[in-house]
């Protein structure tokens, strides 16, 4: 990072780039710098740094202070409309300390106390009253995000209703009191930008997000034929494939069935946070899962997909690349793909912000493999998670800190094993089959689970698999 401020001194403002020489407050234009770089191609803004690129730096005691109070700021609607959630990064420099701001350019046209900038080579200027600047602004966001793409012959009857009050009741749940709540449709539609005018024929309508979001499914596959999600499960079958789910459907209910398929086929691992004991593998596939859905390019017909194979988990989506990426958490620069459906997801607190998603995979992936994960952002975005040994490796981690297959003379099971274990307890001749469909899980996973139990000397088959029954040991 400091190599990275130093080139930046030397390279001077520009379109992309400003200083400014903050100390002890936040300048009284710093918004408007951050308003004009979301609306034209995003850029860097250093706090601590003269005109002339000299490093003046913030007093020790206050960087603390104008960090909080820059997060603040970008994240009320009441000074910067739509809000945007943007860390600063602490640089210190011969001793002084600068704050590196990475403000990427944004799918929306943003506007500070209702004033609208823009951005040119000698710096930030205001639009606010030139209507076809304004005008040329809107345009160029919507042929640049895909999602802005506007359908005016769209209405709301071609939307599920329910959806759109799932997703307002899963905001209130989330946040009491949230704007949403006294909102009808439509006027939620407009506040998060799934409602917008067309400045090139004056008309408005749905947008694309919106369909996909709360469509109904012939909508969505009237609007995108190609339009799918395919999950497949291959542990046992590896030429064909043990369970799958062709997903084409809105965005809400394929998070569900995708969540679904994950918790069907992979073992959990349970870890205290908080002195609350949590699922890893919720935590982990929850982010997994929001970024195949939210960080794709919906225009581009190669399909997502949703692999468990032996090794791990892997997924791919189209993407529109800014390069080949690998991401790492200590060198993430986050680029939005699809931030309206980013922010709807967020609200129905099914993905946190722009970047901390990915920090969330690396803190809780140890807890199935030594292995990091992958996660490269190029034309197809893939990532993969490793699971060690993946059919041996159903070990719960208690609360206690217990782990392993026998821990101080106790079994430990997985929630999976402790399942099939409760129906063989209550009718000891049943079949795998029978477990299967009354658990709702495929037959190979049920003979793993099976399998591992008769490891542990828990369970053991008398007589023939047809006509015998099973022994619970304890």
């Amino acid at each position: 990072m400091i190599q990275s401020v130093s080139s930046l001194l030397k390279q001077g403002e520009g379109i992309t780039l400003e200083f400014k020489s903050a100390q002890n407050d936040l300048p009284a234009n710093v918004l408007e710098t951050v308003c004009a770089f979301l609306n034209r191609y995003g850029g860097t803004l250093l706090l601590g740094v003269s005109d002339n690129g000299e490093i003046i730096g913030i007093n020790t005691g206050r960087v603390q202070g104008l960090k909080k109070e820059l997060v603040n700021a970008l994240n009320n609607p009441q000074l910067l409309n739509p809000p945007v959630y943007i860390i600063p990064d602490e640089v210190e420099i011969d001793g002084k300390v600068v704050l590196h701001i990475h403000i990427p350019e944004s799918s929306q046209v943003h506007s500070t106390k209702g004033k609208y900038f823009d951005r040119n080579e000698d710096g930030d200027f205001n639009i606010t009253n030139n209507t076809n600047l304004i005008a040329n602004l809107f345009l160029r966001k919507q042929n640049t995000f895909t999602e802005n793409k506007i359908y005016p012959y769209a209405t709301l009857k071609e939307l599920r209703r329910e959806l759109i009050q799932r997703a307002r009741q899963m905001a209130v749940n989330r946040q009491p009191g949230h704007v949403w709540e006294d909102m009808d449709d439509l006027s939620l539609l407009r506040s998060v930008q799934l409602y917008q005018t067309d400045y090139s024929t004056g008309k408005e309508g749905l947008t694309l997000a919106a369909l996909l979001l709360f469509g109904r499914d012939d909508v969505i596959l009237s609007v995108l034929p190609f339009h799918k999600t395919d999950a497949v499960c291959r542990i046992e079958n590896t030429d064909r494939y043990d369970d799958r789910d062709d997903i084409r459907i809105n965005l809400i209910e394929s998070y569900d069935r995708l969540m679904h398929f994950v918790e069907k086929h992979l073992p959990d691992r349970f870890v205290l946070k908080d002195d609350i004991r949590i699922s890893a593998r919720n935590l982990i596939f929850r982010e997994v899962i929001s970024n195949t859905l939210i960080h794709r390019e919906y225009t581009n017909p190669y399909p997502a997909k949703l692999l468990i194979g032996r090794e791990g988990v892997s997924t791919e989506n189209a993407n529109r690349s800014h390069g080949n990426i690998l991401q790492l958490p200590n060198k993430f620069s986050p680029l939005p793909k699809n931030p309206v459906i980013a922010r709807v997801f967020k609200e129905m607190g099914r993905a946190d912000e722009l970047g901390s998603g990915v920090r969330n995979i690396f803190n809780y992936y140890h807890h199935y493999s030594s292995l990091k994960p992958t996660l490269e952002d190029a034309d197809i975005f893939r990532c993969f998670i490793h699971i060690d040994d993946f059919v041996g490796s159903s070990v719960i981690k208690h609360a206690g800190g217990q782990t392993g297959g026998q821990t101080g003379g106790q079994v430990v099971l997985t929630e999976s094993q402790i399942a099939v274990l409760e129906v063989i307890k209550s009718n000891n001749s049943v079949s795998r089959n029978d477990i299967a469909k009354i658990l709702n899980i495929s037959t190979s996973a049920v003979q793993k689970h099976i399998e591992k139990l008769k490891q542990k000397h828990i369970i053991e088959r008398v007589g023939p698999d047809f006509g015998g029954y099973w022994k619970v040991n304890q």
